[in-house]
């Protein structure tokens, strides 16, 4: 038997399933799922995503078996419904609809009330007995057809319903007769005609395959290329094409239309949430053309329209019914879409819901407390990148804000910037590091890559399932919907609030997505809380991943804030930080300008009480958990001014000529610092400044131990080894420092002292570098440039040309080349293990709180990873998913793989 390329649903009976996303796509496994349980979904069938994949593999031509296919399918459609796809007298109406297995709201192209021409739209009159109603269909097709299919603009069409609302003195397009609308399908097709040179096609075949193939083109249209980009969705997975019998929510008043989410898609409190619209077509409700209604009285506020729930009171608790059924069924919020024909309720689609982190991790509480997920499925249920949400500010309750004007609370958190109009505006004043807000009066799939450059997104228009309401949530971004108190003027560049004030292109707006509010000019905020449910999620993440997760902080106050968001050590200390403080910045020149030996004692002399106190802060924060310090790794230019004015105050600060100091400048000079005279070769040539500071951490230590009885393992990285006698110098120096301290105090601390593989060559002769090394932390950010041959300062001339144009699939600096860098860190890794088994291993790079990052150094067996401490949660998530998701793959190894490589279980190397 060949390939199928189409499967079909109805009648109770479906080809396909909800576990066959990849080959049906999310809209059409679930189409048939829903199908197979028994709730009423029209008759339809699915055209396969390999279709999509051929077509695009084979210059756009599909396989020949695939047109006997939809032939064959669509008569099963046909005999079901009772009506005949292109007949005069009772014709069958379809929709064409994409369906990638990812969610990805309105970014791709559908199609509705396909089939009708000059002949069926009689047909419909005879069915419906509605002449208005069939000539409101016939042009919603034309105009979506001449857009999506014919690649018309569709404010060309627009301009003309706009024109007709005008001459007749309408307001709301229900206002306009069956006669306007028969009319303006006729000067629709008139100025298709005039525009693009082409009749507008009158065969309900053509039309079908018309749209099929723009259903398949649209997966690489541009919006829905950046959304993909911004959601790691891959292209070759391709997008399914759903052909399906249309229902009619615009037929009268016992018609309707809405979108509902099982529970609240941004707190993820547990009620029915959504919209409808009496006597309207799906696209009518996130559209925003008119304002839609609430489907139940229990979130009901004064002025609200009517709910379903009082209009449609029947069809309202079936649908209640089948809330229930879903997430029974699915075992997770479904986001669900609906039709209701005289009196006759229909399910159009259901999905997992996008939500908000803080509604992920409700709805992943409740669900366990409910029964219906266990806490590994919760785990699961909550996406790291997602957590980003959480740790961003709330406006501060106590500051004062002038409110202008208040829509709906589309998307919570805080957000200030200053005002643009367009998608475009936002990503340009993006790159230049401006913040912003972009506002719109409503916004389309084709702003996307300015909402997702932008910090908040406020529209005029479009209620709370709207789509600038949906994608804003799944982005994480602030979103103010529906604002009805603004009028925005584009051509003016500005927007008027209706107490009068004038916004204008550039004015500082601030928005509230959780009350709906927007303010006049920056309102201060206040960090976000992460107790409560967020607690609760992390403890069972705690309980489930098998990496450490450790942070790279510098001072006592980032220690503190990465223990309080979990963090269980430090990885990575950049003691250069601490040289630029103002009350030591002149002992470090004084030690760089020294022309001896003994000028640099002496000058270091004064930096180590400095030091010292520095270490005791953060070993104080971390009570007693891993801290590693990476010793000096920057050159030495870099501490010195370069400005000739700024070396005239440093030379009449030290009594040094301003001659002297500029040969010391010129002298320390390098082309190409980053491979320069800097790291382990810094404590080579100058071993005294390397002794300095391996003094300071072990008096901070022996102190800690001898005077407040404190458990401490100090970590002593070496920055920047090639090779492995550089290592085995800079080890045995730290070790006779270490050694001399201890005998000193009388105190016996044990230590590790390791290195930092940054470099290709260490990677590569990790088994050598093993033999001097009690650890290794893998400087990604260092070995992603040297691997490469970029400069990070320098490659974001042309990365975001790599990346757009599909040479890089990602920015290498943001996450790890896992075919090379990665290749590297691997190698590392298996190399040490073969010379020290019990080496401890972690990557100390940004790359440390990318999730995608963190799953693969799991994979590796990586003890841990260390990142900026806001990012500690992310981590933690990222690795609790690594350890599910694998014992889920293999099971057989869970049992192998428990508790490995634990930063308990490491045992440090006392003295040598």
């Amino acid at each position: 038997m060949g390939t199928q390329y189409v499967y079909f649903f109805g009648a109770g009976k479906a080809d396909g399933n909800a576990k066959m996303k990849e080959l049906l796509g999310g809209k059409g496994a679930n189409l048939a799922e829903m199908t197979a349980i028994g709730l009423p979904v029209p008759a339809g069938f699915t055209i396969t995503t390999e279709v999509c994949t051929e077509y695009y593999k084979n210059n756009q031509q599909y396989p020949a078996p695939l047109a006997a296919d939809v032939e064959a399918n669509l008569a099963r459609v046909e005999a079901l419904m009772g009506k005949k796809f292109g007949d005069a007298k009772n014709p069958l109406l379809v929709s064409v609809r994409s369906g990638a297995r990812a969610s990805m709201p309105g970014m791709m192209d559908t199609i509705l009330n396909l089939g009708l021409n000059d002949t069926t739209v009689q047909g419909i009159i005879a069915q419906s007995g509605d002449e208005r109603f069939a000539y409101d269909a016939y042009r919603r097709f034309v105009q979506m057809y001449s857009d999506v299919v014919m690649g018309m603009h569709k404010d060309e069409l627009e301009h003309l319903l706009e024109r007709k609302k005008d001459a007749r003195g309408a307001h709301l397009d229900t206002e306009l007769a069956a006669s306007d609308w028969k009319e303006l399908v006729a000067e629709f097709k008139a100025k298709i005609k005039a525009t693009l040179g082409v009749d507008f096609p009158e065969d309900p075949k053509e039309q079908l395959w018309g749209a099929i193939g723009a259903v398949f083109g649209s997966w690489m249209n541009q919006r829905a290329i950046t959304y993909r980009k911004l959601n790691n969705i891959p292209a070759e997975w391709g997008t399914a094409v759903n052909v399906q019998s249309m229902v009619f929510g615009n037929m009268g008043d016992d018609c309707a239309t809405g979108v509902a989410f099982t529970r609240d898609p941004s707190t993820g409190e547990n009620y029915f949430y959504g919209e409808y619209l009496v006597n309207a077509q799906g696209e009518d409700v996130v559209a925003g053309i008119r304002t839609p209604q609430p489907i139940n009285r229990a979130k009901y506020k004064p002025g609200d329209l009517p709910s379903m729930e009082e209009v449609l009171p029947e069809c309202y608790e079936q649908l209640v019914q089948i809330r229930d059924i879903l997430e029974r069924h699915y075992k997770d919020m479904q986001d669900i879409e609906f039709t209701i024909e005289k009196g006759i309720l229909y399910m159009l689609q259901c999905r997992s819901g996008k939500r908000t982190a803080k509604a992920a991790i409700k709805i992943a509480v409740d669900m366990v407390a409910e029964g219906l997920i266990d806490e590994k499925t919760a785990v699961l249920r909550v996406a790291p990148s997602q957590l980003d949400q959480l740790l961003h500010p709330s406006l501060d309750p106590k500051a004062e804000k002038k409110v202008i004007a208040k829509g709906l609370p589309a998307s919570p958190g805080a957000a200030a910037g200053e005002v643009v109009f367009t998608a475009d505006e936002a990503e340009s004043a993006a790159k230049l590091g401006h913040k912003v807000i972009l506002v719109r009066v409503e916004t389309s799939p084709e702003d996307i890559h300015g909402m997702h450059a932008a910090q908040g997104i406020l529209t005029a228009r479009g209620g709370m399932t709207s789509h600038a309401a949906v994608v804003a949530r799944g982005m994480g971004k602030c979103c103010v919907a529906g604002c009805g108190d603004i009028k925005v003027d584009y051509h003016a560049g500005q927007f008027v609030a209706k107490d009068g004030t004038v916004i204008k292109k550039g004015d500082v707006i601030t928005l509230d997505g959780s009350t709906g509010e927007v303010m006049k000019g920056s309102v201060p905020m206040v960090a976000a809380g992460v107790g409560g449910d967020f607690a609760t999620v992390m403890a069972w993440v705690d309980k489930f991943r098998r990496m450490k997760v450790r942070a790279n902080a510098d001072t006592p106050h980032d220690a503190k804030t990465a223990r309080d968001f979990g963090a269980e050590g430090i990885g990575l200390c950049r003691t250069e930080h601490m040289f630029f403080e103002a009350d030591r910045i002149a002992a470090v020149r004084e030690m760089i300008l020294s022309a001896d030996l003994e000028g640099r004692k002496k000058a270091l002399a004064k930096i180590l009480p400095m030091q010292k106190g520095d270490f005791k802060g953060l070993f104080r924060e971390m009570k007693g958990l891993p801290v590693t310090i990476r010793l000096l790794d920057p050159p030495l230019h870099e501490f010195l001014p370069q400005e000739d004015k700024d070396i005239d105050a440093l030379s009449a600060t030290m009594g040094v000529s301003a001659q002297t100091l500029k040969h010391k400048v010129e002298f320390l000079h390098e082309f190409n610092p980053m491979l320069g005279h800097r790291g382990c070769r810094l404590g080579v040539t100058f071993p005294e400044i390397y002794d300095m500071q391996v003094q300071a951490i072990m008096e901070a230590a022996c102190e800690l131990v001898k005077d407040e009885g404190f458990q401490i393992v100090p970590e002593i990285m070496i920055p920047l080894v090639a090779v492995t006698k550089e290592l085995s110098i800079m080890r045995a120096n730290a070790v006779a420092v270490c050694e001399d301290v201890q005998k000193r105090y009388g105190v016996k601390v044990d230590y590790l002292i390791g290195t930092m593989i940054e470099l290709p060559r260490a990677a590569i002769t990790a088994d050598s570098i093993a033999t001097e090394a009690d650890f290794f932390s893998f400087g990604t950010n260092d070995l992603t440039q040297t691997t490469f041959g970029l400069s990070r300062d320098d490659a974001g001339k042309f990365l975001p040309f790599y990346v757009e144009n599909g040479i890089l699939e990602d920015d290498p600096f943001v996450t790890l080349d896992q075919n090379g860098v990665g290749a590297l860190v691997r190698m590392g890794c298996e190399k040490g293990r073969l010379t020290r088994p019990n080496i401890k291993l972690g990557i100390c790079g940004e790359h440390g709180g990318d999730p995608a990052s963190v799953i693969f150094c799991d994979s590796v067996g990586l003890d841990y990873v260390s990142c900026s401490p806001f990012r500690v949660p992310i981590a933690r998530l990222a690795a609790a998913h690594a350890t599910l998701n694998a014992q889920a793959a293999a099971p057989a190894a869970k049992g192998a793989a428990a508790g490995k490589g634990s930063d308990a279980q490491q045992q440090p190397v006392a003295g040598a």
